[in-house]
């Protein structure tokens, strides 16, 4: 299979039909063998009947439906999973991602880059409570990562499988796999897309999914950095901690020797015993993390999500 596109739906009954009428035209257009991977993540309307209609029509069309809605993170996973294609491109089945843009993003890879991401520069979205965000959002992320983008929330992407298979993807992850595969050597490109006004239906996020990113971003840092290590972060604040306890005490010990002031006068001895234990709990709590890191690595990988059922899939 040469190309895999990745579409999570979520209450999109409206889009199906007109979306994948226009993403099938675009591929049937580039001679390449494809599939198309809807994955249903519990939707409560007439999605999954919908997609259920195109499967049956037309092959190339697979459905995957999740028992509940676990997010577009697990959505995606689930369809990086049960695609086979060289390449893995997904995108919104909302019809705001143009999938005219797809022969575009595949002639970017193909002068060398294992990943091009969609930059919706000329966005079509409410200003306040989706732009705005976004764009704060990008630039802490770029600026914490490294790896600078305009646009980190464009689901239009296209990946190189190998850049993929090792990614496990939890939270509000998803839009992270760039900063990924940079850490891993991967070298990433940004084109410019297209990007329409939502028809139907309305859009699942709000103001609240910057904070979520942000806090996921941390999460990011930390796993791209000490995930192999974390006792080099709960060991360094222990120390600190310690430090600044024995410091505290010094601190009342002189007031009471060379200034007449009684440890009872001065909060330096409360401070001193806190800072004292918060340092050893946070140390044996890297010593706790570092034996999680070695249980998570030898464990088996377990996914994010429950198939509900499957269509045109072995």
């Amino acid at each position: 299979m040469d190309i895999s596109i990745i579409v999570p739906l979520y209450n999109e009954e409206q889009n199906v039909f007109s979306f994948t009428q226009a993403v099938v035209d675009v591929l049937d257009g580039l001679n390449k063998s494809y599939e198309v991977i809807f994955v249903d993540d519990g939707s409560t309307d007439g999605t999954f009947l919908n997609l259920c209609e195109v499967a049956q029509k037309i092959p190339s069309v697979k459905v995957v439906s999740f028992k509940r809605n676990y997010g577009q993170t697990s959505a995606m996973a689930a369809g990086f999973n049960y695609s086979s294609g060289g390449i893995v491109i997904p995108m919104d089945g909302d019809l705001q991602n143009d999938p005219r843009d797809i022969p575009r993003l595949l002639a970017k890879l193909e002068e060398g880059y294992d990943v091009v991401s969609g930059w919706r520069k000329d966005r079509k979205d409410r200003a306040f409570s989706r732009i705005f965000p976004s764009a704060i959002a990008n630039k802490v992320i770029s600026l914490i990562s490294g790896v600078h983008l305009h646009d980190y929330g464009c689901t239009l992407k296209a990946y190189r499988r190998n850049v993929i298979e090792d990614v496990r993807l939890y939270g509000e992850m998803h839009r992270f796999i760039p900063i990924y595969a940079v850490w891993h050597g991967a070298s990433v490109a940004e084109i410019e897309v297209e990007h329409h006004p939502r028809r139907f239906g309305k859009s699942k996020y709000g103001f609240e999914r910057t904070v979520k990113v942000i806090l996921d971003l941390m999460v990011i840092k930390f796993l791209g950095q000490y995930v192999q290590k974390p006792i080099y972060v709960f060991g360094g604040l222990g120390i600190l901690s310690i430090l600044s306890g024995f410091l505290a005490g010094l601190w009342a010990l002189c007031l009471k020797f060379f200034r007449n002031t009684s440890l009872i006068q001065t909060p330096l001895p409360l401070i001193f015993v806190l800072l004292i234990v918060l340092g050893f709990n946070a140390i044996l709590m890297g010593l706790l993390a570092e034996i999680c890191i070695r249980i998570y690595y030898e464990s088996q990988n377990k996914p994010t999500y429950l198939v509900r059922e499957t269509r045109n899939l072995k």
